[in-house]
């Protein structure tokens, strides 16, 4: 190795709220040896996630929060500069929650996945052919479940989740409506993801919008940010109508929680379900996900748009950059190139 020197981006102070820059610190350490069942990554990208607010958070969620003094929590693809596990080689790309560092020792029993290009860039298997596409996946086809001619609604439709789930949807048959912040964003969603109608609602009012973007009801609301984008479409969802709770990312506290318009009577009248959905949960078949979306990216059927960070210095600021809605399209850090 020319270097002997890790960089890793170390949780210093717990967030009151959405992490700031001022929460992190960078560190240096020496290289970690292995031992016998162990591979050694060399990180080239790494994730951000809106989870990651929840990661670091002390307040209660699906897991324990990054200790402080730890490294942060993050999926990142790389490649395998030492191995001692029998599954993995040297040169072999792999991705997993190796977190915001240079160089991983990972137990290979505990690697995601290896990373098969297929002629696309390694950079996908954290986008499109990562936690995004997969989410998008399963959340709409298991719980959303949408057929030929029914409206489906997306919040966050140009982000990295939303994107896929609109054009899936659209694949599907339906009618598709974005919801999203901003001109440059609803320019995306019609141009590059196909939407039938997008709404700004930075300066549109939702429900109206909404009155006239979906004339026959909303069928299947794939939720990622929950609060007041969200109360706007339950007023128009139809019978039977499948909510799939992804993401609340427009409540940045939770404690305490927030108390908005109660849903229990549209969702008894309407017959309708809400069904909150964690990737995780389907890591036993990320293979029938990618299998799935990587020929629809190949003929150009499924796009998609990545937000690119250089160096390991920008990751500090990234997560609250994220909320700040300064990406377009999955935010990555890319700190070493595919040939180290």
């Amino acid at each position: 190795m020319q270097d002997k020197i890790n960089r890793q981006v170390i949780l210093t102070s717990r967030p009151s709220d959405i992490p700031q820059a001022d929460n992190f610190s960078i560190d240096t350490s020496d290289i970690p040896t292995i031992t016998e069942g162990e591979v050694l990554v060399r990180n080239i990208y790494l994730s951000v996630e809106p989870a990651m607010r929840g990661w670091v958070s002390a307040v209660a969620n699906y897991s324990e929060p990054v200790p402080l003094g730890g490294v942060m929590r993050a999926l990142t693809v790389g490649k395998v500069i030492e191995s001692h596990h029998p599954d993995y080689g040297v040169g072999d790309i792999v991705t997993g929650m190796f977190g915001w560092q240079d160089y991983a020792v990972v137990d290979g029993d505990k690697v995601q996945r290896r990373v098969e290009t297929n002629g696309l860039p390694i950079s996908t298997a954290l986008g499109i052919l990562g936690i995004n596409g997969v989410t998008a996946y399963f959340g709409l086809m298991d719980i959303g479940q949408p057929k030929q001619g029914e409206t489906v609604v997306v919040s966050t439709a140009a982000g990295a989740v939303g994107s896929c789930v609109g054009q899936l949807a659209k694949l599907q048959g339906c009618q598709t409506v974005g919801i999203t912040g901003g001109p440059e964003k609803v320019a995306l969603c019609h141009e590059a993801f196909q939407y039938d109608h997008a709404i700004d609602y930075r300066s549109e009012d939702v429900d109206a919008a909404l009155t006239t973007a979906c004339p026959n009801g909303v069928d299947v609301y794939f939720d990622n940010t929950c609060g007041p984008i969200s109360d706007a479409v339950m007023k128009h969802i139809n019978v039977g109508a499948r909510i799939v709770l992804c993401g609340t990312a427009s409540i940045t506290n939770w404690d305490p929680i927030p108390m908005g318009p109660r849903v229990q009577r549209q969702l008894l009248v309407k017959r309708a379900r809400m069904q909150g959905f964690l990737v995780f949960d389907y890591n036993e078949r990320y293979g029938e996900a990618i299998s799935a979306l990587t020929p629809l990216i190949k003929a150009d059927k499924l796009r998609y748009r990545e937000d690119v960070l250089q160096g390991i210095d920008k990751a500090p600021d990234a997560i609250a950059s994220l909320y700040r809605g300064d990406n377009l399209g999955k935010r990555l850090i890319r700190i070493a190139n595919e040939s180290e």
